[in-house]
């Protein structure tokens, strides 16, 4: 038995005709004779009732009837659900998080997405950048966020977006007092650096820009990622630099000034994934952010 031979004797129950169901099907009457002749004999119980007045259905065929409908009904929601996962309308997506990101940028990428595919299940990850290339490279996940990301062979790293990086300082520095600093300012000020891991990451970035300020950074601290140096920041420990996300990170005795080199000083959040991932939910989820990233570049963390 084959779906076609429900939606043939479906036809004819609710025409009551085989010309009638016939012409709905658009096919000829005689093979549509055939194919229900075919049912009963597969079945081995009459369904029809031939009779001047057209087709009526035996008892058995009225009990069919409600059962091949919601087979059919089924198949047709199956069919639906398939071709919204084809298209990436539906389905689970799981994607790694790490750094100063989420508190910006990344929720404000995955709302948009979220928006316009609510029934697709975002399931996040909190990952340091070497969890998120092995995850990347065994499938356990689609895409990751980070910011600094070394060549790698099969993966591509994507810049989604660039954001200013501003100064985060003890309430108490003098340079707090300050509406912007320039980072030459800092030369010979305590600095809190993170994150340690996996390099190149945001420390090789902070140590840059000091470099090209004229002088070497004076790091007191390397840690472990953005929570724990603002909360060093927070103890008097010493001056950090963070991008605008990180500003929504509000720890009593810690205020945030920006940085007025020119050009300003940035870095950028990358979408990493693999480069031969083909789902149509990755292709959408990308599609949604090359979008709207440019959208919240002027307003992350504002």
């Amino acid at each position: 038995m084959e779906l076609r031979h429900l939606r043939y004797f479906v036809a004819v129950a609710e025409e009551q005709h085989l010309g009638r169901a016939a012409h709905r099907l658009h096919i000829s009457q005689p093979p549509l004779t055939r194919q229900i002749h075919q049912l009963e004999h597969e079945l081995g119980t009459t369904l029809f009732d031939r009779t001047s007045r057209g087709m009526e259905l035996t008892d058995a065929g009225r009990v069919f009837l409600t059962d091949a409908r919601h087979v059919l009904e089924l198949a047709d929601q199956a069919t639906e659900r398939v071709q919204r996962a084809g298209r990436g309308e539906t389905g689970r997506i799981d994607v790694a998080v790490f750094g100063t990101g989420i508190f910006g940028a990344i929720p404000q990428l995955l709302r948009a997405y979220r928006r316009d595919h609510p029934d697709v299940r975002i399931v996040l990850h909190n990952m340091t950048k070497e969890e998120q290339l092995d995850a990347l490279a065994q499938r356990r996940i689609s895409l990751a966020f980070n910011r600094l990301v070394q060549p790698t062979p099969g993966v591509v790293s994507e810049v989604l977006l660039s954001e200013p990086l501003f100064v985060a300082a003890p309430s108490d520095h003098p340079l707090a007092a300050r509406t912007a600093i320039a980072v030459a300012e800092l030369e010979g000020v305590p600095l809190v650096l993170f994150p340690t891991g996996l390099r190149p990451n945001f420390i090789d970035r902070a140590r840059e820009m000091c470099l090209a300020a004229g002088f070497t950074p004076t790091v007191v601290a390397e840690v472990a990622d953005v929570v724990h140096g603002i909360a060093l920041v927070a103890t008097g420990g010493g001056l950090g630099f963070v991008p605008r996300s990180a500003t929504n990170l509000h720890l009593p005795g810690v205020v945030y000034r920006p940085l007025y080199d020119t050009p300003p000083p940035t870095v950028d959040l990358c979408g990493v994934y693999r480069d031969d991932d083909r789902s149509p939910l990755l292709a959408g989820l990308l599609s949604s952010m090359r979008n709207t990233a440019p959208t919240i570049g002027d307003r992350t963390g504002r």
